[in-house]
């Protein structure tokens, strides 16, 4: 496949691609690493970063803030992530809209869940989620991105929509919006939706086009009772309508193809982030001619 004009796709950089990566240099915007693995103060993994962060932006994404949570951020992961954000001076650092922090009783000491776990869309939870976002972003002095979540159960006390919360919280915040387009489409089929790229849709035209910072594509799983969002394939075609849909009306926006497990060859990877390019080009075009 050609590159287009322009390269507006990175790629999730995991493991396994390590020697692709340093030692083809393809052409890439940037890179994205989940930020707990590089938490350590020094070894091979860091040292790779750095060699990484050399020749690419680094975007770091985490999964261990819990920003959701009603017990805070967890001092010990906040300044971990602070070092690394200092070492690495990524060009986008990020997490997600969900909660794993709670007592596991009254009284009783704080535990991590270790998942990503929902958040009910409430004024209560929106409260919640702008005091730790604005204290994370006080201690990196930088604005965070936060994912809409892939969620396979919800609350009834839901008093806003997914949108609204979004809009609020970034507005209140100052945060900026990592819309996840494949977790969208993974909800709405989860639903039972009859076109879950028209549900998508209208939540990207829903959401605030400003405050979108980065979009992530991925995989998912559709072979149980429920579609998984596993990050284990190529991109779905629901996933890329939905994405042209929102490129049109966005604009251009740093986009990641996320891959985590069963990962392919380094070049299956790369084609990917190319169909990507490419969607996007279309996509520019066609609102160009609108």
């Amino acid at each position: 496949m050609p590159l287009p004009r322009r390269s507006i796709a990175g790629i999730g950089w995991r493991h396994e691609h390590e020697r692709g990566l340093l030692d083809e240099q393809p052409t890439l915007p940037f890179i994205e690493v989940h930020s707990e693995n590089f938490f350590g103060a020094g070894g091979a993994a860091l040292a790779l970063l750095h060699a990484a962060r050399k020749r690419y932006p680094v975007s770091l994404h985490g999964v261990g803030l819990a920003l959701g949570s009603a017990a805070g951020l967890d001092d010990w992961h906040l300044e971990r992530l602070a070092a690394l954000v200092e070492r690495i001076d990524p060009v986008r650092v990020s997490d997600h809209a969900s909660f794993a922090r709670a007592p596991r009783r009254a009284r009783a000491a704080t535990v991590h869940a270790n998942d990503l776990l929902p958040i009910a869309f409430t004024a209560a939870s929106l409260d919640i989620m702008v005091a730790n976002v604005q204290r994370v972003q006080e201690r990196l002095g930088r604005p965070i991105g936060v994912e809409n979540l892939s969620a396979y159960v919800g609350w009834v006390d839901d008093s806003m929509t997914e949108a609204e919360f979004f809009n609020q919280l970034a507005r209140r915040s100052g945060c900026w919006l990592l819309l996840d387009v494949n977790n969208r489409v993974v909800n709405a089929l989860n639903a039972g939706a009859q076109d879950p790229v028209a549900v998508t849709n209208d939540f990207v035209d829903a959401i605030d086009a400003e405050r979108v910072g980065e979009i992530h594509l991925a995989g998912y799983s559709a072979g149980g009772p429920l579609v998984i969002d596993d990050h284990g394939s190529r991109v779905h075609a629901p996933v890329w309508r939905a994405y042209a849909h929102a490129i049109e009306r966005l604009g251009e926006r740093p986009t990641l193809i996320e891959w985590d497990t069963a990962l392919p060859a380094f070049e299956v990877l790369l084609g990917e982030a190319r169909q990507a390019d490419h969607v996007a080009e279309q996509a520019l075009a066609t609102a160009a001619l609108s």
